[in-house]
């Protein structure tokens, strides 16, 4: 039965932003309220591997495409077996799904798991709020909707920078995940709040997997004796890790490194760079990033808030970057050239950057020169999103068998994995 059609629950609700701005609705998933940093995702479909990422945590999530729920919710699309998300915010809502995979409708999930969701909301107009305004504190709530008093809670709510969101939604205990085929490499991933996904396409290529919590000291994973480490994507601000810095560190030189998301984010603080926090994020599946290796143009899954400056890794090596001296206020700059740029870490030596965003210039992947490691910015495993830069698994498997230029892979390579 769907609950949110035959009971007839369609109560009022509320949004309300810490700029003071509010947009009522209804409600379309649980009632009762939430609160969380509301950010915006700009892909037409998936819906389901959105709500369910682990990286959401905290946030309250608007899509900006206008009807969701249409194709309902399916058994396979899951990227983890929890919600996470603070919140779900659409125009609207479909609430009789037509799909030959789907098994229940997307309001009736939200309200099975708990999570607070509103419809009827102009998410053109919220959109455009949080891109001038930025990133910011809100709520959604069918119990509180007096616009004063519910704004004023907002303001008063926690940051998501003070709470470790890693910790809530990190495996408890290992896992292994085998090989699909032939078992080429052993890798230990620390699950960050790793997607369903990525642990599929490092099978894919031939890895088992061994799954282990966030906080896990490097001494233990080293001695599973793998061949590689990977750190995972994950919600909230990397600072709040410290111990997933320390055990990149403990990894880095001593055998291959692969990072996504929040694993490009440690990683870049290991080896002594800066994470800032950029105004809206990116959260999408139409994000265009150059592989400065190729030349070639990816269009990429993004969903972080945070993100690695590239100049505070350390000064250019001029014979390395084209003749360039001095970093150019806009990593664009690298891609109209088709240049690799190249910085001298104090603690690694030569740290390359690998990919570029071409909507704003932020730095989207980084290749350790004197050892064996690299990270991407974006989702080379999609989930939802374009297949271009599912080359990256096999660029780490490639890396784990000792081949010398093995990121420089063509986007039309492993798109059939």
């Amino acid at each position: 039965m769907n609950l949110l059609v035959d009971g007839g629950r369609h109560p009022e609700a509320l949004l309300a932003l810490e700029d003071g701005s509010y947009f009522f609705g209804r409600s379309a998933g649980a009632e009762g309220e939430t609160f969380g940093e509301v950010v915006f995702n700009t892909s037409m479909v998936g819906y389901q591997e959105i709500v369910s990422d682990p990286s959401y945590a905290g946030q309250l999530v608007t899509l900006t495409y206008p009807q969701v729920g249409n194709y309902g919710i399916n058994e396979v699309d899951m990227q983890s077996r929890e919600l996470a998300l603070a919140g779900l915010i659409v125009h609207d809502m479909c609430y009789q799904p037509s799909n030959w995979q789907s098994v229940k409708s997307l309001p009736d999930f939200l309200a099975e798991r708990g999570i607070v969701a509103i419809e009827d909301v102009d998410t053109r107009a919220l959109t455009l709020r949080i891109r001038e305004g930025g990133a910011m504190k809100a709520a959604i709530s069918t119990t509180d909707l007096d616009p004063a008093s519910l704004v004023a809670r907002v303001q008063a709510s926690a940051a998501i920078a003070d709470h470790n969101y890693v910790a809530d939604v990190s495996c408890k205990e290992p896992c292994v995940i085998p090989a699909k085929g032939e078992c080429r490499h052993k890798v230990v991933a620390y699950d960050c709040g790793e997607k369903a996904g990525i642990a599929k396409r490092l099978a894919a290529v031939g890895c088992e997997v061994t799954v282990v919590p966030w906080d896990t000291p490097a001494e233990k994973a080293l001695a599973l004796d793998p061949d590689g480490v990977f750190f995972s994507n994950g919600p909230g601000d990397p600072e709040t890790v410290p111990p997933v810095v320390e055990a990149v560190r403990a990894c880095l030189g001593k055998l291959p490194v692969f990072g996504i998301c929040l694993g490009n984010q440690v990683i870049s603080l290991a080896a002594g760079g800066q994470v800032e926090k950029l105004p809206y994020g990116h959260h999408g599946g139409n994000e265009p990033v150059m592989n400065l290796l190729t030349g070639k143009v990816e269009i990429t899954a993004q969903n972080h808030n945070y993100g690695p400056v590239f100049p505070t890794f350390g000064p250019l090596v001029p014979e390395l970057s084209d003749g360039v001296t001095e970093h150019p206020s806009d990593l664009r700059f690298w891609s109209s050239r088709h240049v690799a740029p190249v910085v001298m870490s104090e603690r690694y030596g030569r740290i390359r950057l690998t990919h570029v965003n071409l909507n704003d210039g932020t730095p989207e992947g980084i290749q350790f020169l004197d050892l064996p490691a690299f990270s991407m910015q974006y989702h080379p495993e999609a989930k939802p999103g374009p297949n271009d830069s599912t080359y990256a698994f096999a660029a780490f498997a490639r890396l784990m068998d000792g081949v010398e230029d093995y990121l420089a892979i063509d986007v039309r390579e492993g798109r059939r994995f």
